[in-house]
């Protein structure tokens, strides 16, 4: 019954090549507020990668919002390509045979987007459909898959790859502030590249999930709640997330989780696997407190928020990779995607792998 279905065949990430400690941070930016360096050095976040620009005269960094923006270009062409080439070596594939490609941001705004930086970069052909999903934060990845998968249901048999790309060290304020280091503190950079395609032939050997279906779900009261701003004072977009986002999120969780198993005559007892965004703690934690889930459900996402930071978009895919690199899901499993961003949204997905 799940043969029609599009399955994610592949998965792919990269990241910069630096990898920092949060002590190393307040170190080389001579970060001194008790307040803020206990934000740093908290437990749920150890290390990250990022595009780190060299201390200024006072050991601030001075990233212009222009230079910002150039370094989200050059750092997305870098880990970007880097994600769809660890795809695609995982089932044979070139960027040749690929014809459609989603490519979502919320780290920068580009025209020409990165869907076509990424097509003259590495040769995709030239009637490769392709979209742009930009703006729409840490939820995205499920918005554009939802996308992605329903390309590729309608076209049977062709390759779809959506590519995930954030660089959220160019999406930043230094002025010590509570407000800039909560902010500072969370993001990591990191790409994220799937292939999915719709054919009852396809036989990989080992399961893969087939991607039954989506469910999403809007809270209108706290659609401040996420945002960015402009900040005069900087020059800069500023990034604001307000304190009470983890409870609003996690309260509202279960209503498209509840929607989405009734949509397939499922209980949440028939759900072995959780592949949830690492948003931050104490959103993980809200989430597992409404959803009655365990540490070991939210495993792999309390691990990519550990070694990586929040990844915005791509996080979730990032979490999906070590839950296949483990080696315990089963065919007939049935598993939930869950992403939570700027709306305020939680996107929900249902797989099963077969």
């Amino acid at each position: 019954m799940f043969d029609a279905q599009p399955r994610l065949l592949a998965i792919g990430t990269a990241n910069p090549p630096e990898r920092v400690r949060q002590e190393d941070l307040l170190e080389r930016f001579r970060v001194e507020d008790p307040r803020i360096r206990s934000l740093f050095t908290s437990s749920h976040i150890k290390t990250r990668h990022l595009y780190l620009p060299e201390p200024g005269p006072n050991g601030a960094p001075q990233e212009s919002q222009g230079q910002l923006l150039a370094k989200h270009k050059w750092g997305a062409m870098q880990i970007g390509p880097e994600a769809v080439e660890a795809c695609l070596s995982q089932v044979g594939l070139t960027v040749r045979d690929i014809d459609h490609l989603v490519c979502i941001t919320t780290t920068g705004f580009l025209a020409p987007g990165l869907t076509a930086l990424l097509m003259k970069k590495m040769g995709f052909r030239e009637d490769c459909s392709r979209a742009d999903i930009v703006g729409m934060g840490c939820n995205a990845g499920l918005n554009g898959l939802n996308l992605t998968t329903a390309w590729a249901k309608a076209n049977p048999g062709k390759n779809a790859l959506m590519v995930c790309i954030e660089v959220c060290s160019a999406v930043y304020v230094f002025d010590n502030t509570m407000r800039t280091a909560i902010v500072n503190s969370l993001f990591g950079d990191g790409a994220a590249a799937v292939l999915v395609r719709a054919h009852p032939n396809d036989d990989q050997g080992a399961p893969v999930p087939h991607v039954l279906g989506f469910n999403s779900h809007l809270i209108p009261s706290a659609v401040d709640a996420m945002r960015y701003d402009w900040d005069d004072e900087a020059g800069k977009f500023s990034f604001f997330l307000d304190r009470d986002i983890p409870y609003v999120v996690g309260a509202n969780a279960p209503r498209p989780v509840a929607r989405l198993l009734a949509q397939h005559g499922l209980k949440k007892r028939h759900i072995a696997h959780w592949i949830v965004h690492s948003g931050g703690k104490k959103v993980v934690d809200a989430i597992k407190y409404n959803l009655g889930l365990t540490d070991y459900d939210v495993r792999h996402t309390h691990s990519i928020l550990r070694d990586y930071g929040n990844l915005s978009s791509g996080s979730f895919l990032f979490s999906y990779q070590r839950l296949m690199r483990e080696g315990k899901v089963r065919r007939g499993d049935f598993g939930i995607m869950m992403t939570m961003g700027p709306g305020s949204t939680i996107e929900t997905a249902l797989i099963r792998w077969s």
